[in-house]
Order: structure tokens, then sequence, then C-alpha cells
């Protein structure tokens, strides 16, 4: 029997209602309401994407219990003792050596840390624009996932909160700028230049680097966060209802490089090889994302050629000008 996402989700709030938040409530009666709790970070079921595959690693029931630094100091060593011997039940006796890293008691500066791969002031809730623009987008999406059951003291939620509002607006146009330009000269020049030279492989990686960063794109202009790449590709499927945009990168990822099409065609700068159903799609893809571009309002007019817009949307007036 297929254990789904929403299924792991109840074992973990079950547990935390039946056997944590009673242990918490009866041993540490004084810092109930200093304990934030919940599941979130990294796993797939933090995501709510676990299924039968998922089990043969990281699997099992637990939730995260989230600290200040002066509590951790305080208390954290009875809170982890009683919170293991929950664990180590013999109902849970698959709880693994490294999901018991990501779950258990921790402070709130390590959990977003940790994931973050940088100092965060937790306190203040705030990044530099510099650390924003150190973050990898996936380990955003792993800080802010899964569910808080509870928090009381509200320091947790209020950084994870912050996080959500997504990047300041400045960082936001760098990284639609980035991926703009690797999309368009991997996918849209360089994959043309290299089916022209025969070179099927160093082809198949502009490929690869342009599909990336249209996925890319399409999460950054509907403002959020894409989660580890084997999870991308599903997450981007719910998320574009229409499916219009996902069908085409589908299409894309499981096409295979045709040299047959390139047979007797010489490289043009300005004429696109439409015999290669990759380059036509390159196109299709280029044009959907300059609309959501237009929607967005960093562009008046669709281009499917979206290096030609890339200083459109760096000028911090275009949205401003153009609703």
């Amino acid at each position: 029997m297929s254990i789904q996402g929403s299924d792991v989700r109840e074992k973990n709030l079950r547990f935390y209602n039946e056997r944590v938040a009673p242990m918490i409530r009866e041993q540490f009666p004084e810092y109930e309401d200093r304990i934030a709790v919940g599941i979130a970070g990294e796993g797939s079921d933090c995501f709510g994407y676990d299924d039968e595959i998922s089990r043969d690693h990281d699997f099992g029931t637990g939730v995260c219990l989230w600290l200040t630094e002066e509590d951790m100091a305080e208390f954290s060593r009875e809170l982890s003792a009683a919170y293991q011997s929950l664990v180590e039940e013999k109902e849970r006796s698959y709880y693994t050596q490294r999901l018991s890293e990501r779950r258990g008691v921790m402070t709130i500066h390590d959990f977003y840390s940790d994931i973050l791969q940088i100092d965060c002031d937790v306190e203040r809730g705030t990044l530099s624009d510099a650390q924003w623009l150190a973050l990898d987008h996936t380990c955003l999406a792993t800080a802010v996932n899964g569910e808080v059951f509870r928090d009381d003291l509200g320091e947790f939620t209020r950084f994870r909160n912050y996080l959500l509002s997504y990047y300041p607006d400045r960082v936001w146009r760098i990284r639609i700028a980035e991926q703009m330009h690797i999309y368009s000269s991997s996918l849209q020049v360089n994959y043309a230049r290299c089916m022209a030279r025969g070179d099927s492989v160093a082809a198949e990686l502009c490929r690869a680097k342009g599909l990336e960063a249209a996925m890319e794109l399409f999460f950054l202009l509907k403002r959020v966060y894409p989660p580890y790449y084997k999870w991308t590709f599903r997450a981007l499927s719910e998320l574009d209802q229409s499916k219009e945009f996902s069908s085409r990168i589908q299409e894309l990822a499981e096409l295979l490089c045709s040299k047959e099409a390139w047979k007797s065609t010489k490289y043009h700068p300005n004429r696109q090889n439409y015999k290669d159903r990759i380059v036509s799609l390159a196109e299709d893809i280029g044009h959907l994302l300059s609309q959501y571009l237009k929607d967005t309002g960093f562009v008046r007019y669709i281009n499917s050629y979206l290096e030609a817009d890339v200083n459109k949307v760096l000028s911090v007036d275009t949205v401003q000008k153009n609703q």
C-alpha cells in the first residue's frame, strides 16, 4: 500500500497531538508556550511528496521542536531526553538516525541557518541583499515548507513569514534577469550552434541548462520558491493549473536530439531551424515566459527571445511605468 504525503502529515500531527503535546504539558508546563512545534525542513515528507519509494531512507514519524537560544541553554537537555523516549518506543523503531538529525529539539537560529547555509539573524528577522543573493532557491523552499503546529512565542513563524514574503525587489529582478540570460544563451542560441556542428552532447547540456532556467523563471515570476530539483517539475505542474507551460516543459525533457533535422542545414544567427522540434519548443516556452513577464509588468511587449529584455527587467522603474 502506498503511503502518500498527506498520510505522513496526519501521522506526524497525530504523534504531536497524542504523544508530544501531552509530554510537554505534563513535564514542561512552565515552558509549554515557549516551544514551537511543527514539521518542516529537509525531507520529501515536509513537502507532502512522500510515497512508497521514499520509505527506503529517512522515513518515520517525528516533529521538530524549535527553541530560542536562551531556552536551549535552560532546558533543552531534559526536553530532548523526553522527546527521544517517545520516538524510541517499539512501534516507532523505524525512526532512522538521519531522520533524528532532522527532527527533535533545535534552536530557531540553527534550523534556519543550517538550511540556508548563512548566519540568520532570526531575532531581527532580516537578511541583507547580499545574503539573499547568496541563497539557493531550493534551500528557501526547504526553510518554509511543511507546517507549524504551535508557536505561541511567534519567533519561529515571524522569520518564516519574512522568508515567505519573497525576495526584495532588487534581488528578485537580478535573479529573473540571470535566468533569462541563461535560458536564451543555452537553449535559444548555443543549442542550435552545437547541433549545427554535430555536437549532440554539448547540445544536450544546452537543453538541460535551458530547461532548468525555464522552470526557475516560472517559479520566480509566480513568486514561489522551487523545491529540491527532483521535485521541481512536480511542484511546477501543481502550480501551473492550465498545464500550458508544464506540458511544453515535459515535451522538451522527453525529446531526443534530432541530427536528421540538421542535415544540410547551415547555422544562421537570425534564422531558426524549425525542423528541429526542440528549437520550436524553445521559442514557444520563451513566448510564454515573455507573456508572464508582461503580466507581471516587466515588459510592454512580448518577445520570445528573452535576452532582449534583460535590461528592462533590471530597470527599477519598469513595473511602475508599465502599470
